[in-house]
């Protein structure tokens, strides 16, 4: 999905037979008051395509899953400019959360929005509503786009909450959505790896449009899918088909893939796509606007700065930890992109005058990088409208999976997995000096660290902490048995019933 395309997301009015004996009301069309109903829609190529970038569009809305996938790890603290500054994200932090989390509930509502676009057009994908079948070179194709997505929303919402309400068949009505239950954890995987596959088999491996989705897309969110239930056979085979291809590459300037030139790059497997191009914007509302908002949370609070001083002011939340800066051994290039010492950035550069306002809550001197805000990225409403991309599925995370699944398959191939591990670290030094020539348990410990390293600030890291049986040791305030997932939201228990994850 190109990010400069304007995505207009068509509202589909649902037309209720009135119960009445009045025959004005029995006979009403919709048309009359010039509306649209499911009947006008679907009836062109035209329509299931736009349908499909609906599709696409409540992924940008799950943006909080990323800040959080560090906060809530020993990588970032919330930060802000006090303790009740986005108190939602601190309670995350302070491992006080309760479901009664505006950020946790966002993340649901988002993802099941995003669900129920997909089934309208699963719904649909035969004939529309009217009986009538449309097809047109490219459908099968277009559908795999949808049911990755489908998937994507699934997997997000099994790794944050657990055991979630799942339904596949059609979009789900308002009285449907007050009597739903939990389907147990398992039960979605398989449902996610029959979507996957089923992408898989009819998606290209190149897309005209950057950012769409791809095989090789389908393939490594497939392999991620089977390292989370510790499938590793399978996920080593499906990581394998993604590095064979030859498809992509890692580039020779870590810090280069963050730049806005950088987007979309040879190292990109899947990127979330956010524009600049709208002034639109909606605080109240899970689609706030079409840009990144956590790229100005996790900006300097108050910055200015003259001549080419590229940094623009921000909220000053999300700030990596001395843990993580200090997980960085001497020589590893990936620290100063990852990690912005202010203090230091302003003695090197006194040229630009910097200035900005005290230090932050939770303050560790230390910025997120990777997304900081910078001068020229962002429009109309400010806040709401940077251009960066999220970076979710890179090359080099597919080649630390793919070395993981080698070394904890059946039959372990820590040779590969050390070629694959090594790579990346190449790439981090510039030299071949610091492989790892470690097997067994000392190779599957190197290859986790280099992962935290490697995507670090990119929301991995909670839950690779808890897949691995890791964060309890690692994360204070983990409470083992409660932690591993977030609490359904109360909203969503109080409509639906249903039961609350455990201790919450």
């Amino acid at each position: 999905m190109n990010k400069n395309i304007t995505i207009k997301i068509m509202a589909v009015v649902i037309a209720t037979t009135l119960l009445s004996s009045c025959k004005k009301w029995v006979d009403y069309n919709p048309h009359e008051d010039f509306r649209i109903t499911e009947l006008d829609y679907l009836k062109s190529e035209s329509d299931y395509r736009t349908m499909a970038i609906s599709v696409y569009t409540p992924i940008q809305w799950i943006n909080q899953a990323v800040p959080v996938g560090d906060i809530a790890s020993d990588n970032a603290v919330s930060g802000g400019e006090n303790a009740s500054d986005v108190l939602s994200l601190q309670q995350i932090d302070d491992y006080t959360h309760t479901p009664v989390n505006s950020t946790l509930t966002e993340l649901w509502q988002a993802a099941y929005e995003g669900i129920n676009r997909a089934n309208y057009m699963h719904q649909y994908k035969a004939a529309n509503l009217a009986g009538e079948t449309v097809n047109f070179a490219g459908k099968d194709a277009l559908y795999g786009e949808v049911y990755f997505l489908r998937a994507y929303y699934y997997f997000h919402l099994v790794k944050f909450f657990g055991d979630v309400p799942m339904f596949v068949d059609r979009r789900l009505s308002l009285s449907e959505s007050k009597s739903l239950d939990k389907t147990p954890k398992a039960d979605i995987y398989k449902q996610i790896e029959l979507d996957l596959t089923n992408a898989i088999a009819v998606l290209p491996a190149v897309q005209v449009q950057k950012g769409r989705i791809t095989k090789y897309a389908a393939q490594a969110l497939l392999g991620k899918v089977y390292l989370y239930q510790n499938k590793f056979d399978l996920a080593a085979s499906t990581l394998e088909s993604v590095i064979t291809s030859n498809a992509f590459s890692l580039v020779a300037d870590f810090g280069s893939i963050f730049l806005a030139t950088g987007e979309n790059g040879p190292e990109s497997v899947f990127e979330i796509q956010y524009s600049n191009t709208s002034p639109y914007y909606n605080w109240g509302g899970v689609t706030r606007g079409q840009g990144n908002l956590a790229v100005q949370q996790c900006g300097i609070r108050g910055l200015n700065g003259t001549g080419a001083m590229p940094y623009a002011a921000g909220w000053s939340t999300n700030l990596p930890t001395q843990n993580l800066a200090a997980a960085y051994t001497a020589g590893d290039r990936r620290k100063a992109v990852t990690v912005l010492d202010i203090e230091a950035y302003k003695a090197a550069n006194p040229s630009y005058n910097i200035t900005y306002q005290v230090a932050p809550f939770k303050n560790t001197g230390l910025y997120n990088q990777k997304y900081l805000p910078r001068k020229g990225e962002t429009s109309g409403q400010v806040e709401l409208n940077y251009l960066n991309n999220f970076r979710i599925i890179r090359y080099a995370d597919v080649l630390l999976m793919a070395a993981e699944a080698f070394n904890k398959s059946t039959a372990p191939n820590d040779t590969k997995a050390q070629t694959y591990l090594n790579l990346v670290r190449r790439r981090a030094f510039g030299d071949n000096l610091h492989d790892i020539s470690a097997t067994g348990a000392a190779l599957y410990q190197a290859i986790l660290n280099e992962r935290r390293l490697e995507l670090a600030m990119e929301g991995d890291r909670f839950f690779d902490l808890v897949r691995t049986g890791q964060a309890a040791s690692k994360i204070t305030g983990f409470v083992a048995g409660k932690h591993e997932v977030f609490p359904i939201p109360q909203a969503e228990i109080d409509i639906s019933g249903l039961a609350q994850n455990p201790g919450y």
